[in-house]
């Protein structure tokens, strides 16, 4: 059931000319860098071919906008000489999306597009005509629908088309970071619920995901950074040997690791009270006919950082539920028959990407 949100937007007034691409890029879009990764049609399955990440200089964009459009159209066109994009699916910001539940009684319902405009006000603090959404049906019985409706402001939208309009790519959907990680690291056709935790280097997305749709999003100021300027300022190194510090020792707890593993567990147990709260929430919320929520199988943890030695056992211990670490491939290739040419650690920083790039296997 899953789709990309406002790809039918954009495929209603931008049309993509429907014919079979041999291959498909992702384009994640963030305020320090931009990720970029092809998947490919081959004779043996799909296969990653050119990756790789860009920094964006400070103000290009901000908390998701675009504050810079000339110098973020110079990266763009860059990427255009260097690896030959042309045509890209890209990901929108956590913190410009707004995302809301809502029960349509079908008993006078002539259009659900129509009926969802007329109430976005009472769910988003933005007017409808600034404002661009799309919705996925999550249940339906006879007597009514219950949609996931997601929206942006329309002002941020077209600042991203303006320049990779300018860039000449093709922009062929837009989609919300956390629905394009959902597709990378849940199986295709899991419909259980689960909690993914996006650990990147400055900000953590923390999702809630269930049948496949993104029900709950939200953005922590700690990333992989924040542990590093914390080793580097209490043990007074530089903050490429506390990198390194971070990497070799994490939060393994031992006696040698005493001192790091006190400084590391400041920043890590505000992410671990962060998620214990949503999941707290969302297993104790109910929806206005009184159901509960169905209950989270298992946290997942991707992002560059996340891979932290002995986090994933931090977190399972003390939120008291099971917590491993994205697979990435699992709708793309058979590891056992194919190593994709991106390491680990690596992998789990491009999980967005990969998915905007799935996408187009998913919807042909």
């Amino acid at each position: 059931m899953s789709k990309d949100f406002f790809s039918s937007f954009f495929h209603r007034f931008f049309p993509v000319p429907s014919f079979f691409s041999t291959s498909s890029f992702g384009l994640d879009i963030g305020d320090e860098s931009i990720k970029f990764l092809e998947l490919i049609t081959t004779k043996n399955g799909i296969e990653v071919g050119r990756h790789g990440e860009r920094v964006l200089l400070p103000n290009i964009i901000e908390a998701g906008k675009v504050k810079d459009p000339k110098k973020f159209e110079e990266v763009l066109l860059s990427l255009k000489k260097e690896v030959g994009l042309k045509s890209v699916r890209v990901s929108l910001p956590e913190e410009q999306v707004y995302l809301f539940k809502l029960k349509l009684e079908k008993t006078g319902l002539v259009s659900v597009r129509e009926t969802i405009e007329l109430s976005l006000e009472e769910h988003i603090p933005i007017s409808a005509q600034d404002a661009i959404f799309d919705y996925e049906i999550i249940n339906e019985d006879a007597q009514s629908l219950e949609i996931q409706v997601a929206t942006i402001p329309k002002n941020v939208i077209e600042s991203y088309l303006t320049v990779f309009n300018s860039s000449q790519i093709l922009a062929k959907s837009f989609e919300l970071e956390a629905q394009a990680i959902a597709r990378a690291v849940i199986k295709t056709g899991d419909m259980e619920t689960y909690l993914i935790v996006d650990f990147g280097a400055k900000r953590t997305g923390i999702f809630i995901v269930s049948r496949g749709i993104a029900m709950f999003t939200s953005t922590l100021d700690v990333g992989g950074v924040t542990l590093t300027d914390m080793i580097a300022k209490n043990f007074k190194v530089s903050f490429a040997e506390a990198e390194k510090m971070k990497i070799e020792y994490g939060l393994q707890r031992n006696v040698a690791n005493r001192e790091i593993f006190a400084v590391l567990l400041n920043s890590v147990s505000i992410l671990r009270d962060e998620i214990a709260k949503h999941f707290l929430y969302w297993h104790t919320h109910k929806d206005e006919d009184g159901k509960s929520n169905p209950p989270i199988k298992k946290i997942i943890l991707c992002g560059g950082d996340s891979n932290l030695i002995g986090l994933t056992d931090y977190l399972s211990v003390s939120l008291k539920t099971e917590v491993e670490m994205a697979n990435v491939w699992v709708n793309i290739v058979n590891t056992e028959n194919y190593i994709p040419g991106v390491n680990f650690k690596q992998a789990l920083s491009f999980a967005a990407a990969l998915g905007l790039a799935l996408g187009d296997y998913v919807n042909n």
